[in-house]
């Protein structure tokens, strides 16, 4: 089966702009891709003052996050910040990788089931209907609204004329996609701390999610992130 190919199960019709802070959903029907909102690239707190403010914050209420929230929250992740800057065919995205390969995808779990981040056109892709929040391996990032899967797909490690010739070489893939998944962790941490969120990077389910999700053999689940509003006190 095609990863981006959903199957059916336990769960209703999503739609695009209601996705989040959903009921339990009714038995019988399909999720349905989500075409995220334009994101809004300006506002928020200062680079300087999201630096300072950056933290990893363990306390995640289960209040959703509004759709604009996720748009902009995973277009500063890993959207793409430059449509004509071309390498190897692929736009330019907001977090660097090793010859533009692009390696990390991110699975989003929401409450109603697992979506795969696409950059271009901006959309989520449902992946597996259910609440999978709990592979995140953390109590506490059980009931948050968003829990992002950092997958690295080792099939996205290409020379293609590129200068690296040691690209498939499995030490050297593993150095890039560590770095290429901190670049991105980096910079939801940075957006949570401009927009007042919570963020909190931390390890992961690996097995279970590999299966859950329909992973091909040469995907690996890497880590995972969570992301929402504080608890409150």
């Amino acid at each position: 089966m095609n990863r981006r190919t959903f199957v059916k199960s336990a769960v209703t019709a999503v739609p695009a702009l209601a996705v989040l802070g959903m009921p339990k959903v009714s038995l019988g029907q399909d999720l349905q891709p989500i075409t995220l909102l334009k994101p809004e690239k300006d506002g928020g707190k200062s680079l300087l003052a999201s630096i300072r403010e950056r933290r990893t914050v363990r306390g995640i209420s289960p209040d959703p996050l509004p759709p604009q929230t996720l748009s902009n929250l995973l277009w500063a992740a890993f959207g793409v910040n430059r449509p004509d800057g071309m390498m190897r065919g692929k736009p330019g995205r907001t977090a660097a990788s090793a010859s533009n390969s692009q390696e990390i995808d991110l699975y989003v779990a929401l409450p109603q089931g697992v979506f795969l981040y696409e950059a271009v056109p901006h959309r989520l892709v449902p992946i597996v209907a259910g609440d999978f929040r709990a592979r995140s391996g953390r109590r506490d990032a059980a009931t948050a609204p968003v829990n992002i899967f950092y997958v690295v797909d080792l099939a996205k490690y290409v020379v293609e004329g590129q200068p690296d010739r040691n690209i498939g070489d499995p030490e050297v893939q593993k150095s890039y996609y560590y770095v290429a998944t901190g670049l991105i962790a980096s910079n939801i941490y940075l957006f949570a701390a401009s927009q007042g969120l919570a963020a909190w990077f931390h390890n992961c389910d690996k097995e279970n999610t590999a299966k859950e999700f329909s992973l091909r053999p040469e995907q690996r689940v890497l880590f995972a992130q969570t992301v929402g509003y504080p608890a409150k006190s």
